[in-house]
């Protein structure tokens, strides 16, 4: 019997014309058009005009809302670090038993389900205006992807060390210093440099829906249609974030 070298993949190609047929779909549904996209093209052009040359005459309000939104980052960051720690080792399938790592993953999984956007929309709503329901929303953000990445890297770590470190009679405390911390330490600050890049971000966009930050500078600039001062906010933001990478790559540098 003759044998195809490379048989066709039927079930892969009807699988990929099914989901070319449903983008097809979705924008006929969605009123997406050339037309509405050359238009936007045009709108896009003259708003980007307005916008030259950017206007940093009112940097102290520009720096007191970037100051602002590093101050959230940095305590959201170190807040959902400290709390991260005991949820990645109680979430580990490999060192907690079923009925505590079942119930952590849940709790882990509940703070990611939820946008860091709409998690602030709540802390508005709860504390008020200002830089605290900005901390909280990033730190409840910060705890459901540092907690996971740490239980899976603690999942992925060899058990021999672990046991060897039992065998001294050693404590659990000792056990999870000596024994787990040690093969999981690098990757941990990976995730948390990581992690505070990302709050960096987060946290100019959190300030729109009021929860401090120059985010909400940006906002009041925009409904005042002063694009010039937009600019300059935007050019601010994207030197901090250039900034931000730097000195984090340097640090990874460092500890490797």
């Amino acid at each position: 019997m003759t044998r195809t070298a490379f048989a066709p993949n039927w079930t892969a190609r009807g699988a990929l014309l099914a989901l070319a047929l449903y983008c097809v779909f979705a924008v006929t549904q969605l009123d997406i058009s050339w037309a509405r996209v050359l238009t936007g093209f045009g709108e896009g052009g003259r708003f980007l005009a307005r916008m030259w040359p950017p206007n940093f005459e009112r940097w102290d309000t520009l720096v007191e809302g970037m100051l602002e939104s590093i101050q959230i980052a940095v305590l959201s960051s170190v807040a959902g670090i400290i709390l991260s720690l005991p949820l990645g080792l109680l979430a580990a399938r490999n060192l907690s038993p079923a009925w505590v790592s079942a119930p952590t993953r849940g709790f882990i999984a509940l703070c990611r389900s939820l946008h860091y956007v709409i998690v602030a929309i709540l802390f508005v709503k709860a504390v008020g205006f200002g830089a605290l329901a900005g901390v909280a929303a990033l730190t409840v953000a910060s705890m459901g992807f540092i907690a996971k990445l740490f239980a899976e890297a603690i999942e992925e770590i060899s058990m021999k060390q672990v046991e060897a470190v039992r065998a001294t009679g050693a404590g659990p405390f000792a056990v999870l210093l000596y024994g787990v911390l040690p093969q999981v330490a690098s990757r941990f600050v990976g995730f948390c440099i990581y992690q505070l890049d990302s709050n960096l971000r987060n946290s100019t966009l959190v300030g729109i829906v009021g929860a401090g930050g120059i985010g909400g500078t940006l906002f009041a600039a925009f409904k005042r249609f002063d694009y010039d001062f937009v600019a300059a906010i935007l050019l601010s933001i994207i030197a901090l974030i250039f900034v931000a990478e730097l000195v984090s790559g340097r640090v990874r540098k460092a500890l490797q």
